[in-house]
C-alpha cells in the first residue's frame, strides 16, 4: 500500500492543489530574473558598477545555500500548506522592499526574496509527493519545473518593454501580480482544507486526517535536501567528506550553477553590448535561454530511456561547451548558442542528481550528498555574477568573462565524467 496518501481535500480537489503549485512556481525563479533585462538602467540610476549590480542575483542564490535547513524547520513547524503560503508572502514582501528607492533596499529585498524562495524550493516537492497520485508525480514534477522556466521566460521577455513605458522600478513591482495570484489560489486551497476540518500542520505528522486506512505522508521536512524528499542519516554524513566522487559532483554542480546564474544576470546586458541590441531586443534574446528550458527538462529522461547514461551525460556536457565556446568565438550566432545553453541548464541538474543516486549507497547517503552538492554548489555560484561583472568592468568587454565560462564548462565535463566513471565502477 502506498503510504503517501493525500488529504481529504486534495483527493476531492486535486486540480486545485496542482493549479496552486504551478501558479506558485511562477514566483520561484521570475523574481530573480526580473532585474536582469534592465540591469544597465539600474546601474545608471543607482550609480553603481557592474560588480555591485551582480550582487542583486547573488543575494537569493546565497540564501539557497545557507537557508535550506532553516526552510525545512519552517515546514516542520507550520505544515506544508502554510509553508508555501509563507514562501509566497515572503516573495511579495521582498518585491515591495526591492521597490523602495536605493540600492540598499533593493539588495535587502533580493535577500528576502531568496529566503522565501528557498522555502518554496523545499516544500513543493513535499506537496507533490504527498498529494499527487504516484503515477502522476513525474508529469506534475516536470510541469512544475517547466512552469518555473516559463515564469523566467515571460519576465525576460516583457520586463524591458514594460520598463520603457513605466520605468524599471514599476516594471519590477508589476510582477508582484503573479505572486498575488499564487497567494489567492493557494489561500483558496487553505480555506477548503479548514472547512474540511483538516489542520495543515497535521499533514506532515503521519496522523490520519480522514477515515480509512490511508494516512498523510510520514515525511520529516528537516530531511528534504534535494529535488525529492530523502532521509538524512547524520551518522553517515562525515564519511561523505572522504569520498572523491562526492567532491567531483560538488565541483560539477558548482560550475553549472555558476555559469547559469552569471549568464542569467548579465545576458541581456552582454547581448546588448556585443550585438548592439536595444533593451527589448536583448531581453527577447535572453528569453531564449529561459524559454527552451521549458522542454529541455525532458531531454535527459528521453535519452536515458533509449541509450546508456553516458550518452545523456555527453550530450549535456557538449551543450555547455557549445554554448560557452560559441558565444566566445562566434557571438553573431548567439541565439543559436543560447538554444544549446537552455538544454544544458535544464538537463544538467537531472544528470548530476541521477549520477548522485547511482553513487550513493543508501537513501541516507543520497540525502547527505544532495545537501553537500547543492549547498557547496550554490555557495560558489553566488560569486558568479559579481565576478563576471567585475571582469567586464575591469576589461571593458565580455571576452574574458566568456573565456572563464568556457573554462568552467571544461571543468564541468571532466568532473562529471569522472564521477560517472565512479558510479559505473560501483555498478
Amino acid at each position: 500500500m502506498d503510504s503517501r496518501g493525500p488529504s481529504r481535500l486534495s483527493r476531492a480537489a486535486p486540480v486545485l492543489v496542482v493549479a496552486g503549485v504551478l501558479v506558485a512556481s511562477l514566483s520561484l525563479r521570475a523574481p530573480i530574473v526580473a532585474p536582469t533585462p534592465v540591469m544597465r538602467d539600474i546601474e545608471h540610476d543607482l550609480g553603481i558598477g557592474s560588480a555591485t549590480a551582480g550582487l542583486l542575483t547573488t543575494a537569493p542564490i546565497l540564501m539557497f545555500a545557507l537557508l535550506t535547513p532553516l526552510a525545512a524547520l519552517v515546514i516542520r513547524r507550520s505544515g506544508a500548506e502554510l509553508a508555501l503560503m509563507t514562501s509566497l508572502s515572503g516573495v511579495l514582501l521582498g518585491t515591495f522592499i526591492r521597490a523602495i528607492p536605493g540600492f540598499g533596499w533593493m539588495l535587502a529585498g533580493m535577500f528576502v526574496i531568496g529566503a522565501a524562495i528557498t522555502i518554496g524550493n523545499v516544500v513543493i516537492p513535499v506537496i507533490i509527493r504527498r498529494d499527487v497520485s504516484q503515477r502522476r508525480v513525474g508529469i506534475v514534477t516536470a510541469a512544475y519545473v517547466a512552469t518555473m522556466n516559463a515564469g523566467s521566460l515571460v519576465t525576460s521577455l516583457v520586463t524591458a518593454p514594460l520598463a520603457s513605458l513605466v520605468g524599471w522600478p514599476l516594471a519590477l513591482l508589476a510582477w508582484s501580480a503573479i505572486t498575488v495570484a499564487g497567494i489567492l489560489l493557494w489561500g483558496a486551497h487553505l480555506r477548503r482544507e479548514r472547512r474540511a476540518g483538516v489542520d495543515p500542520a497535521e499533514l506532515l505528522s503521519g496522523e490520519p486526517v480522514a477515515p480509512g486506512p490511508r494516512t498523510a505522508s510520514v515525511i520529516d521536512p528537516e530531511t528534504v535536501t534535494g529535488p525529492t524528499p530523502v532521509l538524512v542519516d547524520r551518522r553517515r554524513e562525515r564519511s561523505l567528506f572522504r569520498r572523491p566522487a562526492v567532491w567531483l559532483l560538488v565541483l560539477a554542480f558548482s560550475m553549472q550553477a555558476t555559469i547559469y546564474y552569471a549568464l542569467t544576470t548579465w545576458l541581456p546586458t552582454l547581448s546588448g553590448d556585443m550585438l548592439d541590441l536595444d533593451r527589448a531586443g536583448a531581453g527577447a534574446l535572453a528569453s531564449v535561454y529561459q524559454g527552451v528550458a521549458v522542454v529541455g527538462a525532458f531531454l535527459v529522461p528521453l535519452l536515458t530511456r533509449f541509450a546508456p547514461r553516458s550518452v545523456a551525460t555527453g550530450v549535456i556536457a557538449a551543450t555547455w561547451l557549445v554554448m560557452t565556446g560559441g558565444m566566445l568565438f562566434a557571438p553573431g550566432l548567439m541565439w543559436l548558442w543560447l538554444l544549446f545553453g537552455a538544454l544544458a541548464h535544464a538537463g544538467g541538474f537531472v544528470v548530476i542528481f541521477t549520477t548522485l543516486v547511482d553513487i550513493a549507497r543508501t537513501d541516507a547517503e543520497a540525502a547527505g550528498m544532495s545537501a553537500l552538492v547543492q549547498g557547496g554548489g550554490y555557495a560558489l555560484a553566488s560569486l558568479g555574477a559579481p565576478v563576471v561583472g567585475a571582469l567586464h568592468e575591469s576589461t571593458g568587454g565580455w571576452e574574458t568573462a566568456l573565456a572563464l565560462m568556457l573554462a568552467m564548462a571544461v571543468v564541468y565535463t571532466v568532473a562529471l565524467f569522472t564521477a560517472l566513471a565512479a558510479a559505473s565502477r560501483r555498478a
